[in-house]
């Protein structure tokens, strides 16, 4: 993040609306990102916990019987 930005975010009272306008767009894209992120990560994590299922329940089948 630019330090402008950190700038116009901290004293956005005192920002102009030039410099708001750039913090919200960066903001914007930053979000954006972040949720794209987020959903692709709980995907993966779904499918590792399916992947981990499914083993753990052969693992038992094979080990129950011992």
């Amino acid at each position: 993040m630019d330090e402008k930005i950190k700038n116009t975010i901290i004293n956005y009272k005192s920002s102009p609306n030039k410099d708001l306008e750039k913090a919200m767009s960066f903001l914007n894209e930053d979000f954006e990102k972040t949720k794209e992120l987020i959903i692709k990560l709980t995907e993966h994590l779904d499918g590792l916990e399916v992947s981990y299922n499914n083993i753990l329940k052969e693992y038992q089948k094979r080990t129950k019987h011992r």
